[in-house]
């Protein structure tokens, strides 16, 4: 992956926003905000009533009413043919009901506002002494070991430095210092997500800490390029047919996110590192980055998170050594340009794993695992979500036939 991979395409792209500038004299004293509070309750009636209604499982079976859903969420359940209109959202589960403001006070403690040099962001408390998993982005400007403010859901704040970045897949952890008792997240199975579940993103969208706001998963394993803000006016938008390196990322320029949950949850400048929770109030993904339409870089529906799998991968070994490993496959990758959408491979690493299962240059590679492979990033996206030492099958096409062939991974050196 070239360090200077464009993110922004056109008029509108792709945008990380964990780094809002800081506001004069340090953290704002704000009250707890919780976004789209439903309006009083309306009388049961027979049919589908078109208000607040209850959530069957985990699952969404989402129905948007006149153009939009009415409260923090709206979706249909099945009881019979009568549907009755509930006193508030509720997420409903096989063995109890939590309705969104107690997911919300669930998982508020475990969400931390964080102040550095570069600006504002969020963080998910993963130990009662202080380590909490963020996005790189957020803490990039402080470097290793560097200083910065931490605002936890009391108020209280505390300052923390660094224990590890990882650029290659937008991940770090810091550390509160002289800090105890607090209360850590509960962290779910992103593996377990379909699309249509309920979900709430909470954070600090333009400082304003706690802040709360309800949504759906709206789709799984999106591929998404971002980069730092000072290189989304420098860099041409992804899709142009330049060329994509399969290595790890570097800190000043852009990052490929595999396997990224979409939500519409709405998520803004300093929602990054926050935490996207799903109906129990487990920590399900680490929202990172959204799309924009060139004319703001505020929300507009489509926002991307860090599967927690991957979070959770990552931050043990950043915990455990500072470091993390990353799979290698050995290829440098193009858009397609022809009327089959996949990754060209314009060169293969001499004895990389590429090579030594026989690839070459001039395939067309068009699945890689159970993804389809729609260009050059989704290559990238994808290898770094694998681990090493994992085989994985991939399928491409030489001289018009399409063949496969299992690769084991290698760690990058």
């Amino acid at each position: 992956m070239n360090a200077n991979e464009p993110h922004e395409q056109g008029a509108g792209g792709w945008s990380q926003f964990g780094t809002q500038p800081p506001s004069a004299g340090g953290f704002p004293r704000r009250d707890t905000v919780i976004m789209n509070q439903p309006p009083p309750p309306k009388p049961p009636r027979q049919g589908f009533s078109v208000g607040r209604k209850t959530i069957a499982g985990l699952a969404l079976a989402a129905m948007a009413v006149g153009g939009g859903a009415v409260g923090a969420v709206a979706a249909t359940a099945f009881h019979d043919t009568t549907v009755v209109s509930a006193p508030s959202p509720v997420f409903k589960q096989a063995s109890n009901q939590l309705t969104v403001a107690q997911v919300a006070q669930k998982v508020q403690p475990s969400v931390v506002m964080i102040q550095g040099q570069t600006g504002e962001g969020s963080g998910v408390v993963l130990s009662d002494d202080g380590l909490i998993l963020t996005n790189n982005h957020v803490v990039v400007g402080a470097g290793q070991g560097g200083q910065m403010t931490v605002k936890f859901n009391d108020g209280k704040t505390a300052k923390a430095s660094v224990v590890g970045t990882d650029p290659s897949t937008d991940l770090a952890v810091i550390r509160a210092d002289g800090v105890s008792g607090l209360t850590k997240a509960s962290l779910g199975d992103s593996d377990q997500l379909q699309v249509g579940d309920a979900v709430l993103a909470i954070g600090s969208p333009l400082g304003l800490d706690g802040s709360v706001t309800a949504g759906i998963v709206s789709a799984l394993n999106r591929t998404v390029t971002v980069g730092g803000e000072q290189d989304q006016q420098q860099q041409l938008p992804p899709g142009w047919g330049q060329q994509r390196q399969q290595q790890p990322g570097q800190e000043s320029g852009a990052t490929t996110l595999g396997d990224a949950i979409q939500t519409d949850a709405a998520i803004n400048p300093g929602n990054s590192g926050g935490a996207l929770v799903n109906a129990a109030g487990q920590v399900i993904g680490i929202n990172s980055a959204i799309a924009t339409n060139g004319g703001s870089s505020g929300n507009i529906g489509v926002g991307f998170a860090i599967p927690v799998n991957t979070a959770k991968q990552v931050s043990d070994q950043l915990i455990s050594g500072g470091k993390v490993t990353h799979a290698f496959l050995g290829v440098s990758v193009t858009d397609a340009t022809g009327d089959v959408p996949g990754a060209l491979i314009r060169q293969v690493t001499s004895g990389s794993p590429a090579d030594k299962a026989g690839l070459k240059q001039g395939d067309l590679i068009t699945k890689i695992g159970n993804t389809p492979v729609e260009g050059g990033d989704t290559v990238v996206g994808q290898v770094r979500g694998f681990k090493v030492g994992q085989q994985v099958q991939i399928t491409y096409m030489r001289d018009g036939k399409s063949s496969n062939v299992s690769v084991t991974l290698e760690e990058k050196k």
